[in-house]
């Protein structure tokens, strides 16, 4: 149905009021009585070989849906009933801000991407807190925080500080977004000192708290190698908890899209298809530093069962969608957390045959004797 009605539809307004669209249609469906005890019904997986305990939260699956799709934390619950295991929430920013002037989100259809530069548009602190607020019950919500636009470089530390502390109890980890629009400028040459001066008091004030609330850091693909190593040292070296890798990429190479179309939408961050490669390359990177003992959520590529699959195998303990669940809808969480049960199934058929080829020499023998 989604392919060959609604995404059609979907696909023929511009992408934002799209998904304008989408979000309302979510919202109302959840104020009906049942309604998201239906999306659960047509949507949702359960199995015990989906579930997965991370940073010491127990997921239902491990795919979730990535930062940016509900800016305001105001359909969340609508879209955990249509399979994700989690959802990130933001990014937000402590004040309302508008982002950059539209046009400023750009669907690839040859590349199966997303370009945008939206500048973290939200409706700020308050508004998310209203919603969150609502219960939410065995749901998971990350939250992506920001600092606003408008907050001058030496006093985003405050910013990042004042979302963690006012939405600590209401979400159950957090994500410090250092490569968003407002936050990254491309400045890597003091990299540590300026992730530090942010996750420093959020550290100091988690240790006052009778919760427990993870800390991820999410990082850039643009980032050198050199880079990514440092990061994953700071990992090591301080209190957080897990990466979250990756955002998406200034680069343009190998696209499908003609270059005349790419230079009329002009700057933005590319997501969807194209960025995979490199999203495995880093988590495999990050995975084998840090001696796969440190949570990873691989995001960034991720269009089908196979690509969530590359991104596990290279070390990511859980997965986020966006650009996937834009091109594919809601049918790929179904698609994913089959193909991770049908995954599971057969490992342990194998080692079930290994197992019973092992022991086959010793009954013979017994039986000889």
């Amino acid at each position: 149905m989604y392919r060959r009605i609604i995404k059609p539809l979907l696909f023929s307004l511009r992408i934002e009021r799209a998904h304008r669209l989408v979000l309302i249609a979510l919202r109302v469906i959840g104020t009906i009585p049942g309604g998201r005890w239906l999306l659960d019904k047509c949507y949702s997986v359960y199995h015990p070989a989906l579930e997965r305990e991370v940073f010491g939260l127990r997921f239902r699956n491990p795919v979730g849906l990535a930062a940016g799709f509900d800016r305001n934390a105001e359909a969340f619950r609508e879209l955990s009933a249509l399979g994700f295991g989690f959802v990130e929430v933001g990014t937000l920013t402590p004040q309302p801000q508008h982002g950059n002037p539209r046009p400023r989100i750009f669907r690839l259809p040859k590349d199966r991407a997303i370009i945008q530069r939206m500048g973290v548009p939200n409706r700020g602190l308050a508004t998310a807190l209203r919603h969150l607020r609502r219960p939410h019950e065995g749901i998971i919500v990350g939250c992506n925080i920001g600092h606003n636009a408008a907050t001058a470089p030496d006093e985003a530390p405050g910013d990042y500080l004042k979302l963690f502390r006012n939405l600590y109890q209401y979400v159950d980890y957090f994500t410090v977004d250092i490569c968003c629009d407002n936050a990254c400028h491309e400045d890597h040459s003091q990299l540590r000192e300026q992730i530090l001066r942010i996750l420093t008091p959020l550290f100091d004030f988690r240790r006052g708290q009778n919760h427990y609330r993870p800390v991820m850091l999410k990082i850039s693909p643009d980032m050198s190698n050199d880079e990514i190593d440092r990061i994953t040292d700071i990992l090591i070296e301080t209190p957080l908890d897990g990466i979250v890798a990756i955002n998406g990429t200034h680069h343009r190479e190998k696209l499908r899209t003609n270059r005349a179309s790419l230079d009329k939408i002009g700057a933005g961050r590319l997501s969807g298809a194209p960025l995979l490669t490199r999203t495995v390359e880093i988590i495999r990177r990050i995975h084998i530093r840090s001696g796969g003992t440190y949570p990873i959520i691989g995001v960034g590529g991720a269009m089908s069962p196979a690509d969530v699959r590359a991104m596990l195998d290279a070390g990511a303990d859980l997965v986020q969608l966006y650009t996937g669940f834009v091109y594919e809808g809601p049918r790929i969480v179904r698609e994913v957390c089959r193909a991770l049960i049908a995954d599971a199934i057969r490992q342990k058929q194998t080692e079930s045959n290994v197992q019973t080829t092992d022991t086959a020499p010793a009954s013979a023998t017994k039986s000889r004797s």
